[in-house]
């Protein structure tokens, strides 16, 4: 199987991450029922049953400690980091594990993979996020290293994609999941196939018991969640050698 170039690599990880960032932000920042904004105060506003609810349904969102909340702001940059790793690639490694959540789309692609691969990169950048990696061509570089055992040059990277042609991502209120993020990002990732068993993999016991019925499942995810703690590690360290990546941090 002929190996690919770092342009192509590096083109088709530009991308993925032109569209993972606006979903990472609509996660951080929207606020439809201005839930976060009540996590900052202990009014329970008993002139308003409205407002009281919504104050009880803050606290249950302040518990999970969500960006924006006051939860969020007492976390320190690791911890942050650990959020993501936690919370969100956890939802998505439940994709991972059962992709019959895609419905007829499953027989499109090599799903444990494609969707392994597109769990660890939105992992990836959510954690490059936090410790100020918020360069597109970075963050290019960052998950070459990480996912596809490349060192590509910042001069390989055009960073001038247009998120828009990335795929339709969930970045607005059209009843997408993020679920549906990560199967997005994994159409994008579609054309790196040769790179899939480069990147971070969970360990060959756990892949032989993946092809036993019943139990290949829960072994998937058990396997795709270590294979995925293994990837942060290696993220943290690439950012840790990389200290030009980072960028500086506004006032």
């Amino acid at each position: 199987m002929a190996d690919v170039s770092d342009s192509h690599v590096a083109a088709v990880l530009e991308r993925a991450v032109a569209g993972i960032n606006p979903v990472l932000d609509a996660l951080a920042e929207r606020d439809p029922l201005g839930l976060k904004k009540h996590t900052f105060h202990d009014d329970p506003h008993p002139d308003s049953k409205v407002q009281q609810a919504l104050h009880v349904l803050a606290q249950g969102v302040d518990a999970t400690d969500w960006p924006g909340t006051q939860g969020w702001t007492k976390r320190s940059m690791n911890s942050r980091a650990d959020w993501w790793i936690s919370r969100i690639g956890t939802v998505n490694t439940v994709a991972v594990a059962y992709p019959g959540v895609f419905g007829g789309w499953t027989r499109r692609l090599p799903l444990a993979s494609v969707l392994g691969f597109a769990n660890q990169a939105i992992v990836l950048v959510a954690i490059a996020r936090e410790y100020g990696v918020t360069d597109r061509s970075a963050q290019v570089r960052l998950l070459a290293s990480v996912l596809c055992g490349r060192d590509i040059d910042r001069s390989t990277i055009t960073d001038d994609s247009d998120p828009a042609e990335s795929g339709p991502l969930p970045t607005d209120g059209d009843g997408k999941t993020l679920i549906g993020a990560i199967w997005d990002v994994a159409k994008i990732l579609r054309g790196l196939t040769n790179e899939f068993e480069r990147r971070p993999q969970p360990i060959l016991p756990l892949r032989m018991l993946a092809y036993i019925p019943v139990v290949g499942a829960p072994v998937t995810y058990v396997g795709e969640r270590l294979a995925l703690s293994q990837a942060a590690r290696h993220g943290r360290q690439w950012i840790a050698e990389h200290p030009d990546a980072v960028s500086p941090r506004r006032a």
